[in-house]
């Protein structure tokens, strides 16, 4: 094309850039397409491509670079071609006009007759064609780059998929059969195959997860991950085109963390299941609520029940160690009532009467207390993980749980043992500066 006009040199900026040639191969091609900095996809050395592996930011400003550059250029290439070939005038010129036939580079004449023009998808598919054989090595490229951005980083996807989603509506609103808009709309699959991915495999680490026998679970590796995909999805999605098929991507991921969760609850031997559960749904309730999830509001929810539940359940597991004994003597007399015995004559059963019921409470003096209480405090303490920092959350539910089953003993004193003067030999505000001082020695 240089050489069929010197008046046409300077009519496009992809004329200076590209050189064009029918014999050309696909590097001297993409290496002048591509280039920023003598950069270009196929041709990273090594030392640009450690450069890239410590710098996913610098790799995403290339990636968007390359798209914002390549607009402009195919869409001069464009018009370029649809004014030198008068493709956009032929219907109104009198007489004849000449088509291009030869697409490598070079020109033949045909002649048309004015009143039988071609017809509108006739030019498009010339133009359509001179633009693959000028731009040929784009859509390879783009592929190369996108898979050295899933290679440096399979998140990359992301950004990624919103950024070519855009550059496809933008060029599809210019014009949707155009050569920049079929391209990028095929490159655009493989972005989104790569995306689905970046999915799948996250939710196969989930299942093949391995957890240590010898050390407590704490946040698992998974949910974490989960965090941070989450946290980079939200920011790079944020009133993109593509929200739906993020959107897919959590329900998918989501419920791959909840059922891997409870399987390396019950699988954990170190730490309890309600703890491993517990600190988990914990980390995800959090991380839901401060990023505001709209399409994750149920599973929300659900991961803060969950927590609640097995909260409970390991407070109520836990204290039954340091009164063992009056718990299980209370666990009798409940029973017996349960059987149908009055509340009144259970006093009179040989192994709950009043003797038995001191004897019990006996060998739980003040100081004993304290000291199961100290006990239970560093159990737990061993149990939970530090960055979750749930240790005087469950503290205090383990205080409030402990008072509430001291004032139940309480009401079942008063009402299977009226008139006994029997009473425990610790009150609620010994509990309180109980647990306060321990929660403070440690």
């Amino acid at each position: 094309l240089h050489g069929s006009s010197g008046k046409l040199t300077g009519s496009t900026s992809s004329l200076n850039k590209l050189s064009v040639q029918s014999s050309g191969n696909r590097r001297s091609q993409s290496s002048s397409l591509l280039d920023m900095g003598n950069m270009s996809a196929s041709d990273l050395d090594v030392a640009d491509r450690t450069k890239f592996d410590k710098d996913h930011f610098g790799f995403l400003q290339i990636f968007e670079q390359v798209l914002s550059e390549l607009e402009p250029l195919c869409l001069a290439e464009q018009d370029f071609i649809s004014k030198f070939f008068k493709l956009q005038q032929h219907q109104s010129m009198p007489g004849t006009m000449t088509e291009a036939e030869d697409l490598d580079g070079g020109t033949s004449s045909r002649q048309h007759n004015a009143g039988t023009p071609l017809p509108v998808s006739s030019e498009k598919d010339m133009i359509r064609q001179m633009m693959i054989k000028i731009f040929r090595c784009i859509e390879p490229e783009l592929n190369n780059l996108i898979a050295l951005g899933d290679k440096i980083d399979s998140f990359n996807s992301l950004y990624m998929l919103v950024k070519m989603s855009h550059h496809v509506w933008t060029a599809q609103n210019v014009d949707p059969a155009s050569f920049l808009s079929t391209t990028l709309g095929n490159v655009l699959v493989t972005v989104k195959r790569n995306f689905d991915k970046c999915i799948s495999n996250q939710i196969r680490q989930m299942e093949e997860v391995k957890i240590s026998k010898k050390s407590k679970v704490g946040i698992l590796p998974f949910v974490a991950e989960f965090e941070e995909f989450a946290g980079l999805a939200e920011s790079i999605f944020k009133n993109a085109e593509r929200r739906g098929d993020l959107d897919k991507a959590y329900t998918k991921l989501i419920r791959g963390v909840f059922v891997n969760v409870e399987k390396v609850a019950n699988e954990s031997q170190k730490t309890p299941r309600d703890v491993v559960m517990m600190e988990n749904f914990h980390h995800i309730f959090a991380t839901l609520s401060r990023l505001k999830i709209s399409c994750l509001e149920a599973e929300k929810k659900e991961a803060k029940q969950k927590y609640t539940d097995h909260l409970q359940s390991y407070v109520i597991y836990s204290l039954g160690q340091p009164l063992e004994k009056l718990n299980h003597f209370f666990e009798g007399v409940e029973a017996r009532v349960a059987q149908g015995i009055r509340e009144e004559e259970v006093s009179y059963q040989l192994a709950f009467n009043k003797q038995e019921l001191r004897k019990v409470i006996k060998e739980y003096p003040g100081k004993e207390v304290k000291k199961g209480l100290d006990n239970l405090y560093k159990k737990v303490d061993k149990h939970l993980c530090e960055e979750e920092n749930l240790l005087q959350v469950v503290w205090h539910s383990m205080q409030d749980e402990f008072i509430r089953q001291y004032k139940h003993f309480e009401g079942l004193i008063a009402r299977c043992y009226p008139g006994s003067g029997v009473t425990m030999e610790f009150t609620i505000q010994d509990i309180l500066d109980y647990c306060s001082s321990i929660a403070q020695s440690h």
